[in-house]
């Protein structure tokens, strides 16, 4: 007969094992990328001024009517930057990492599970995740409450209890930090109108209503509506491109992710699920082909079952060289924060450069090249958060980073400096145009001056 104690070891050791293999992953290839370094830029304000400002204050495009709704995720971002600059970027990215692999660990566990499960699941979600668990964006909240709200989720489905009212303080906290609150209002809405409300209608109805109104306990109160109406119509939404982009084979990042994600729908639906999660898969994998960047919620739902599903492998106890490795891995996990995020946008010199020569003016950059403009203390025309910003200014802010004869006109707003990305569209259409002079460069950046 097996031991229990000795089964559990090695499924907490394998457990561990892939655990630190995420965050290893996460430390040594992390990546600081467009959609992030314009909360520490709002974040720095807040702090310095005590107050949540009107509009994006270092963008020169009106931006009055903005309601700035992820506030507390702006001054997260800013408090890790002030602390350890692009290194405590680095160390939320790892800390959500750590967070979402801890709660899908154990939410296998609790769903039955086996070793072998577990550590295959694991696996296929750094492969298929790879750009949420890397690449550091605002959505690194998101990445961990995620499985929070699943895994509590699956609890109650398990045994009904009071905790489901858990969901409305973890949706108000949640729509403070990032916008894909909505898609686990979703999730929970699939829960609790298809099995929650056949038994307790009454619960499962105020449930829902007070997450609706949880939804809006942010800065923007009854504004909120309205963010999330802006951001869902904006330019970028509406043309699918960026983070918006549509699912496509012929996108890499897309290929990796259905190499990943394929297995693990596959195994969830031999694992049988319950209604509300063929529901909530089924709306997922709507939501990931319309827009890609929803293949991360996709595959971390379909993980729990797919584990379950996986009934095949030993159980024998972890051995040594499990535990050696996992030492390992956390070893790699502290160089890689200790050593940064991999480099990414312009140059510290170009950036020096680019702000010196603006000399206070603003500066047009494409979206990652903006957001390191404002968080170094200089101003910009449009940027990130382009939903800030009207329609217009969004339209010919996209025209122009596209290359488009359409964006030219977006050169008025930059009285002397542009930085666009190197051998980039805007970068090609300005030397075509020959209305600015080159400046400098480095690996990832062009500065240009407008010629008078």
């Amino acid at each position: 007969m097996r031991d229990p104690t000795a089964l559990q070891t090695g499924r907490t050791r394998l457990a561990t094992l892939c655990i630190a293999a995420a965050c290893c992953c996460a430390a040594l290839l992390g990546t600081v990328v467009a959609d992030s370094r314009w909360l520490a830029a709002l974040g720095d304000t807040i702090l310095d001024d005590r107050r949540i400002p009107k509009g994006v204050p270092f963008a020169s495009a009106p931006s009055a009517h903005w309601v700035n709704v992820p506030a507390l995720g702006e001054i997260v971002f800013g408090l890790a930057h002030e602390v350890a600059g692009v290194r405590g970027l680095l160390v939320l990215q790892v800390l959500a990492v750590l967070i979402a692999f801890c709660v899908l660990a154990a939410d296998m566990r609790a769903a039955g599970a086996r070793d072998a499960g577990i550590g295959i699941a694991l696996l296929l979600v750094i492969v298929a995740a790879f750009q949420w668990l890397f690449f550091i964006r605002s959505q690194l909240f998101s990445l961990a409450l995620f499985p929070l709200l699943v895994a509590l989720l699956r609890s109650e489905s398990r045994l009904p209890s009071r905790r489901i009212w858990l969901l409305v303080p973890l949706v108000a906290l949640w729509s403070n930090l990032h916008g894909a609150v909505l898609v686990g209002v979703a999730v929970s809405a699939a829960y609790l109108l298809v099995e929650r409300a056949r038994r307790e209608i009454l619960t499962a109805a105020g449930v829902l209503v007070a997450e609706l109104v949880a939804l809006c306990l942010t800065p923007g109160l009854w504004r909120t509506p309205r963010y999330y109406y802006d951001v869902l119509k904006s330019e970028a939404a509406r043309r699918g491109v960026g983070q918006w982009a549509s699912f496509s084979f012929h996108s890499a990042p897309d290929v990796i992710l259905a190499v990943g994600a394929v297995p693990l729908l596959l195994l969830a639906v031999k694992a049988r699920p319950r209604l509300w999660e063929w529901i909530a898969l089924a709306e997922l994998l709507g939501l990931t082909i319309n827009s890609a960047r929803i293949g991360a919620w996709l595959v971390l739902f379909a993980s729990v079952p797919a584990a379950a599903g996986i009934r095949w492998g030993s159980e024998r106890s972890a051995t040594l060289a499990a535990s050696v490795v996992t030492v390992a891995f956390a070893g790699l996990c502290i160089y890689g924060i200790v050593r940064g995020p991999l480099r990414s946008g312009a140059s510290p010199r170009v950036l020096a450069k680019t702000l010196a020569l603006a000399r206070g003016t603003p500066v047009l950059a494409t979206d990652q090249l903006a957001e390191q403009v404002a968080l170094a203390g200089g101003r910009i025309w449009v940027g990130n958060p382009l939903d800030a910003f009207p329609r217009k200014d969004q339209r010919l802010y996209l025209d122009w980073q596209e290359g488009r004869p359409a964006g030219d006109r977006a050169l008025t707003n930059a009285p002397r400096a542009v930085l666009v990305a190197r051998d980039g569209e805007a970068d090609r259409r300005l030397r075509h145009l020959g209305v600015a002079r080159l400046v400098a460069r480095d690996s990832r950046a062009v500065l240009y001056v407008r010629r008078s």
